[in-house]
């Protein structure tokens, strides 16, 4: 009886009380379980403007391009949008360079989010979901390539002209984008530096007659693998320089190195290139910069095996270089020139070094590597070793092969007991100055063992 009491004192009220809460309580549930979108960044390239939206889980989405005027819409249903995302609105995005003039968001009150980019040009859209790696979680990209009107020229005479050509140098600064490569103390990232590095290194090949600098990338983001080894041969690249820097999980660790592809990598890379009958018809310049789309497999094999034995050999010589000019200004991790099978050294026709330019993973490293006056010494030394090697090396049809050949060639004569610099230069027909210029000596003092470079005459 009381129990029954208790149950009509309840009632109406409290029942209608109970079944509000449970409502409110659903609803929150319901909200707080959909995707939500916690930043919107922008990258631009020169080859696309890529958006990046870091979303709480995997989310639906679909695509479409509307015109007069130029829009993407992005429809995400059942998501919704942080409201600091949506507070800041995109403000603080930087449209410059991008194909996005504006972005704008649907209203708070609709259960589905539409986005709508605002464009300056015609693109066609791509987009895909990234899982979590590193520092970041889930996330949406959707990159906007742009469209391409070829015009039509009137046709003029070939024109055939001689002349000698510079050596090419691509430079690839390692990560970008969303790709930060190891993170050092102070947030030392890794894309920062050696883009920091790489930008000067273009620099230094740029202001020498004869050399010719081509950057995989120049700002801030992301070049696959395949595309920046593609960048380098469509440039027709005489050398290939990937340049990084190291971690790892002890900061005790330090010093830089230079790397090789390895044997094994070389093996694979050429089966590769024998499967993939479209790279028959690509640059293959170790081997005369012949074609191999005519070519049965025994014989492309043997091509290729050729081209990449001869493009490691000389990785392995210009390696050593650059190790020799790195030395007095950064601690050596390694000696000599590493091999590893790191997939962007793996070109057949192309001479290809990775630099770790040190250890960001260790203090005092990081510390130096973010410093401008390093990285200009870093920038330097790379340089030295490089163009040091092309010294004794010269690609022919390049204007340094030219210049190499007009200097004055030298022979070696090794100082014995009781010779002077005076008899050697009546002995060879030189004056005694021309020899103290080209040996820079400061006098005529010689000493036994010492080798003097004596002209030869023509």
């Amino acid at each position: 009886m009381t129990a029954n009491w208790r149950l009509r004192a309840f009632g109406s009220w409290g029942l209608r009380r109970f079944c509000g809460l449970m409502v409110t309580w659903l609803l929150a549930s319901a909200a707080f379980a959909s995707p939500t979108i916690n930043s919107i960044r922008l990258h631009a390239s020169p080859e696309k403007t890529r958006l990046v939206f870091d979303v709480s889980e995997p989310l639906d989405h679909t695509l479409f391009v509307l015109e007069n005027p130029l829009r993407l819409v992005i429809d995400l249903p059942g998501s919704r949008l942080d409201k600091s995302v949506r507070r800041q609105s995109v403000a603080s995005t930087r449209f410059t360079g991008t194909a996005v003039t504006d972005i704008r968001f649907s209203s708070v009150k609709q259960a589905d989010l539409r986005v709508v980019l605002d464009l300056s040009e015609s693109v066609k859209p791509r987009s895909f979901l990234l899982n979590p790696i590193a520092q970041y979680g889930d996330r949406l990209v959707i990159d906007l390539f742009p469209t391409l009107t070829v015009q039509s020229s009137p046709a003029t005479e070939p024109k055939i002209e001689q002349r000698l050509r510079d050596i090419i140098v691509a430079i690839d600064p390692g990560h970008g984008g969303d790709d930060p490569g190891a993170v050092g103390p102070g947030k030392t990232y890794e894309k920062t530096v050696v883009l920091a590095i790489a930008k000067r290194l273009a620099d230094r090949f740029n202001a020498e007659p004869g050399f010719k600098a081509v950057l995989t990338r120049g700002g801030d983001y992301y070049v696959a693998h395949r595309d920046r080894t593609q960048l380098a041969r469509d440039n027709q690249a005489d050398v290939f320089i990937s340049i990084h820097a190291d971690a790892w999980k002890t900061a005790s660790a330090s010093g830089a190195s230079v790397f090789a592809i390895s044997q094994r990598g070389a093996t694979s890379e050429t089966a590769r290139w024998i499967a993939e009958k479209e790279n028959r018809a690509d640059l293959i310049g170790g081997v005369g910069s012949v074609s191999l789309d005519d070519k049965d497999d025994v014989l492309a094999g043997v091509l290729l095996d050729l081209s990449m034995t001869a493009s490691l050999s000389a990785s392995l010589e210009m390696g050593a270089e650059v190790i020799k000019s790195i030395s007095p200004i950064n601690k050596l991790h390694k000696s000599n020139v590493e091999q590893a099978s790191f997939i962007v050294l793996k070109s057949p026709d192309i001479p290809s070094i990775l630099v770790e330019t040190g250890f960001i993973s260790n203090p005092g490293e990081a510390k130096k590597l973010r410093t401008a006056a390093h990285q200009k010494k870093m920038a330097g030394a790379i340089f030295k070793g490089v163009s040091t090697y092309f010294q004794k090396t010269p690609p022919e049809g390049t204007l340094l092969a030219q210049r190499v050949s007009q200097l004055p060639q030298v022979m070696a004569y090794k100082i014995k007991s009781g010779d002077t610099l005076s008899e050697i230069a009546q002995r060879y027909r030189v004056s005694q100055g021309a020899l103290k210029s080209l040996n820079a000596l400061k006098s005529d003092r010689l000493r036994v063992g010492q080798v003097l470079k004596i002209p030869e005459r023509s």
